[in-house]
């Protein structure tokens, strides 16, 4: 059987999800989405955010974490039943909050096995929605004079290859050229003959030294989990502790993210949480795809291995497009004019991810598909979380289900909900093309 391809947080991973840490893309060859729409040296057109400044310093409205309105609550009800029939994924959580309220709904099965309903406070693995936790402590930093972002990464971590030229922006925006270790063909050979076994993020910085770049530091946009891994290093050189610790002091505690988790080497996953489906292993077939709830997520350290609920990913959501509770607001409007394109074509900046004004990121490993969405003009977030990593549609290189409705366009799961959603609320959502 042909080997899958282990698109662990694949630039799909930004705008689109990424499979294996989404972590992994999905069955396209690693960085895609963002890499295929967006040049590093892009010209800047209208910008993808319109106004930085008041989205940096936006107040929240006394309605937001009430009820929704009846009306919208219905219309976001009959958008995502409408479009979950189209997904190739058993459930889902969709949470949206706006100014005028918040809502949260869970649509079919956690466990087809046992007929066990999905359910609202569902734990979830978010592949590389971690990502954008990385890159916000990286910037939380520079802002403390602990760092700059032009700093070579050679600074902090020896033998990378390009390592005096790679700076920390660089890694943070995908233009390092440094190549992912997701990718190197022996490394999905041990990885899918042993999904459950422990990787440190020595033993995955290791076989990324010993790839060749891809292009010269800041030349092009090349999605790699190799950059992120090695600003979790930078991360924990600069202050002294781990990086779980950092996630828990900086993010996760300031937030009051009670739900949010970060497993480190182990497999733990808490309860409750729905049963992950994918095609990406050696046994799995189209009739016939892989549980891979329990997969070890190590591999995806700080490109991908955080675990969250809707409820959480909500707040963390709006922190993430406003800085507010995370980064100051010059820093934060630094951020949000990090993206090289224009208004419409979708692009990436500083570990995150630009469409239309929706800044945020895709997640996904094997078995899970995540969207966290934040829109900058309306003050509006959107969560979908599904169990499955399979796209559906008119996909050429993506692995499939038997039964396929090909009239659709190739899209993974998670962000075949949202963008139905996004064009709910009347905020469309640019999608880079999957194949």
């Amino acid at each position: 059987m042909r080997r899958p391809a282990l698109t662990a947080m694949t630039a799909t991973a930004v705008l689109l999800p990424a499979l294996l840490l989404a972590a992994c893309a999905g069955a396209t060859p690693e960085p895609s989405a963002a890499g295929a729409t967006a040049s590093a040296h892009a010209t800047q057109t209208t910008p993808c955010v319109a106004d930085p400044e008041a989205v940096a310093t936006r107040q929240p409205t006394a309605q937001m974490d009430g009820p929704m309105i009846p009306e919208t609550a219905s219309l976001l009800d009959r958008t995502v039943a409408a479009a979950l029939p189209q997904a190739a994924a058993p459930g889902a959580v969709v949470a949206v909050r706006t100014p005028t309220g918040t809502w949260i709904k869970a649509y079919g099965d956690a466990d087809p096995a046992t007929g066990a309903a999905m359910t609202d406070d569902v734990y979830q693995r978010v592949g590389s929605v971690t990502k954008t936790f990385t890159g916000t402590i990286i910037m939380q930093l520079a802002a403390e004079g602990r760092l700059t972002l032009d700093d070579p990464i050679d600074k902090y971590v020896d033998g990378i290859p390009n390592g005096s030229k790679v700076t920390i922006r660089e890694l943070a925006n995908m233009t390092s050229g440094l190549a992912s270790y997701t990718l190197d063909e022996h490394w999905q050979k041990v990885f899918f003959d042993d999904p459950h076994a422990v990787w440190t993020p020595d033993q995955l910085v290791d076989i990324a030294r010993n790839l060749d770049p891809l292009f010269s530091p800041g030349e092009k946009f090349d999605y790699s989990n190799t950059n992120t891994i090695l600003l979790g290093q930078v991360i924990e050189k600069v202050t002294g502790e781990s990086y779980a610790d950092a996630l828990r002091t900086r993010i996760f505690e300031p937030l009051r993210l009670d739900g949010t988790s970060f497993p480190g080497l182990s497999a733990a996953f808490p309860d409750p949480h729905a049963q992950g489906f994918t095609l990406q292993a050696n046994d799995a077939t189209p009739d016939h795809p892989v549980n891979a709830t329990d997969w070890n997520p190590s591999w995806g350290w700080s490109a991908g291995e955080i675990i969250s609920d809707a409820r959480d990913l909500l707040v963390y959501g709006r922190a993430l497009g406003t800085g507010q509770g995370l980064l100051p607001a010059s820093m934060q409007e630094q951020r949000l004019t990090s993206f090289p394109s224009g208004r419409e074509a979708p692009s990436y900046g500083f570990a995150l991810g630009c469409s239309a004004g929706w800044v945020g990121h895709t997640g996904e490993l094997p078995g899970f598909n995540t969207t966290l969405y934040y829109q900058t003009d309306a003050d509006i977030t959107v969560v979908v979380m599904v169990n499955s990593d399979i796209a559906s549609g008119s996909c050429t290189q993506s692995a499939l289900l038997s039964e396929n409705d090909e009239t659709i366009a190739c899209s993974p799961p998670a962000a075949r909900i949202f963008t139905a959603v996004a064009s709910a609320l009347g905020r469309p959502f640019v999608m880079p093309p999957q194949r």
